[in-house]
């Protein structure tokens, strides 16, 4: 996809900062916390924090898709995950997350799946995730590709229960 810019998102969802990370690691910690909270304090719940358990599962994610040149959920149990997918070198963490938040365009306040206005809660998934009240922590990692650069966030306890409020 030569001179194209993309971006691709699908999934679930994330948690906050560690201390014994590199300069750079702490600074995409602080940029993707503070995308997912600016979501969570505009419905009222609480931030997420980070988890390097999550971050490190995310990265091995990431590595596999970056590496088969896929796209998919890993289907991990107990873990919430949300997928993205542009440009090398063009996003940054802050666009990638919104990227998700833009889901809320759709999202209605209602018992999950009934959270779409247009009656597909695939259209608001990644954003339910993101503010899910019960979801704690997060985690993300980046991995290159030939297809771009793959964001994989992992969330504990992850959201989308059936039956369930978001909020």
């Amino acid at each position: 996809m030569k001179g194209q810019l993309i971006a691709i998102i699908t999934g679930t969802i994330l948690a906050v900062l560690g201390t014994n990370l590199p300069a750079s690691a702490n600074s995409m910690v602080a940029e993707i916390l503070a995308a997912h909270n600016k979501y969570r304090q505009k419905v009222g719940v609480p931030p997420l924090t980070w988890s390097e358990q999550l971050a490190k599962d995310a990265q091995e994610w990431a590595n596999y898709l970056a590496k088969q040149g896929k796209f998919e959920h890993s289907g991990v149990k107990g873990q919430g995950e949300n997928l993205w997918m542009g440009t090398a070198g063009y996003f940054s963490y802050t666009q990638m997350v919104d990227g998700w938040g833009s889901e809320k365009r759709y999202f209605v306040n209602k018992t999950f799946p009934d959270v779409s206005s247009n009656g597909n809660w695939h259209d608001v998934g990644h954003y339910t995730q993101m503010i899910w009240k019960n979801t704690k922590q997060v985690g993300c990692a980046t991995a290159n590709g030939s297809e771009g650069t793959v964001l994989v966030c992992r969330y504990s306890p992850p959201g989308n229960f059936i039956g369930q409020r978001v909020y």
